[in-house]
């Protein structure tokens, strides 16, 4: 998973997270990944929502440490 864009979002409560990722996504193109990083339960529950709203792809979700790693990919 090296080659995607890291958003490290650790220690910021939801909204913030997902406010940085809508950010981020919008600067790669199409069909490439972003993952984010964060310690907001908020956040892993509402951030897959809002990739499935718009579109986007969720490729992994997982939980390390205290730390959620999600990984989407740019659909349009």
């Amino acid at each position: 998973m090296s080659d995607a864009k890291i958003i490290d979002a650790r220690g910021s409560f939801c909204p913030g997270p997902l406010m940085e990722l809508i950010a981020a996504i919008k600067t790669i193109g199409i069909g490439e990944d972003l993952e984010i990083l964060s310690t907001d339960k908020g956040s892993a529950d509402d951030i897959p929502e809002w990739i499935k709203k718009v579109g986007h792809t969720l490729v992994a979700s997982f939980e390390e440490q205290g730390v959620y790693h999600l990984r989407v990919r740019k659909a349009k």
